[in-house]
């Protein structure tokens, strides 16, 4: 291939590439420079005034000192920690078990895609009627398992709201990492497993030095992506409790909508938003540095 040509085929790439890199620049990163721009000040949308006031750090200062923005982020932390270890185990399960070839296998996949395929919104709703104390299905089947003696408001209980949240998105992510996890399982060559066999490894043996290894790397994108979705998950919790009980599931996605669109003040809501957007990028850079992709 002459230099002529390899320019040409870059030239061309490039024009292809370049209404991709318009709408990422126009819809991504031109709102997070803003975003960022107005953190740094009064901005307002109550002001019959100039809305936009420069004070420094003072909306990162006073998140700080009311102990909202800790309080945001341990929540969100522990949201996400429940969620991803849930749903992580339980997918891989799942996974191990439909890759045996089990009956039913097809109907199987369908119905678990279901919940996958649902609105975010719609599942959030669904759930919230379940979790209801007067007519809920889960108040009914514990009532007669008798786990329970009177219905439990699941959802306005500050010692049950975050967890009842956690159900709901758990039950929304977990087709996700099962289709990954089992497309990653079918990917791993029979002759691997054959030769383990004939050398007598044990199951357990199997496992730990054939199918985590040639998993790690789906393992990997899937629990990254598995993280980022319920860091910033926001339409379960603004559907479900809007925040609360007693604040009891005001994460940083719901801090920040409360802050911009409720209270109408932009530059607090931009201070939230920066902040977690800022922890976001630094744990997905050490989170792929960490766990590097395997090769083979």
């Amino acid at each position: 291939m002459t230099l002529k040509s390899k320019t040409g085929d870059k030239v061309f790439g490039t024009i292809l590439l370049l209404p991709s890199i318009l709408i990422v620049g126009g819809f991504i990163f031109l709102p997070v420079v803003q975003s960022v721009f107005y953190s740094f000040f009064n901005f307002k949308l109550t002001r019959k005034k100039i809305p936009l006031v420069w004070n420094d750090f003072d909306n990162y200062r006073s998140l700080w000192e009311s102990g909202k923005l800790q309080n945001a982020f341990g929540i969100t932390f522990q949201f996400m920690i429940l969620v991803v270890l849930v749903v992580f185990l339980m997918g891989l399960i799942m996974s191990l078990f439909m890759n045996k070839g089990s009956s039913g296998e097809r109907l199987t996949r369908t119905l678990t895609l279901l919940p996958w395929g649902t609105p975010t919104v719609i599942v959030a709703l669904l759930w919230s009627w379940m979790f209801q104390a007067e007519y809920g299905v889960v108040n009914f089947i514990l009532m007669k398992l008798h786990f329970i003696a009177e219905p439990v408001g699941f959802l306005v209980n500050p010692d049950t709201a975050l967890a009842s949240v956690g159900v709901a998105a758990i039950w929304r992510q977990l087709p996700f990492m099962f289709i990954m996890l089992l497309a990653g399982l079918q990917g791993i060559p029979t002759e691997m497993y054959e030769a383990a066999h004939i050398d007598g490894a044990s199951k357990i043996q199997t496992f730990r030095h054939i199918t985590l290894p040639f998993l790690k790397n789906v393992i990997r994108s899937s629990i990254l992506v598995t993280i980022i979705t319920n860091f910033k998950q926001f339409p379960l919790f603004w559907t479900m409790t809007g925040g609360g009980p007693m604040g009891r599931t005001e994460t940083l996605a719901i801090l920040t909508y409360k802050n911009a669109f409720v209270n109408l003040n932009f530059g607090v809501g931009a201070a939230v938003a920066t902040s977690w957007m800022v922890v976001l990028i630094v744990f997905s850079l050490l989170y792929n540095r960490i766990f590097k992709e395997a090769k083979y």
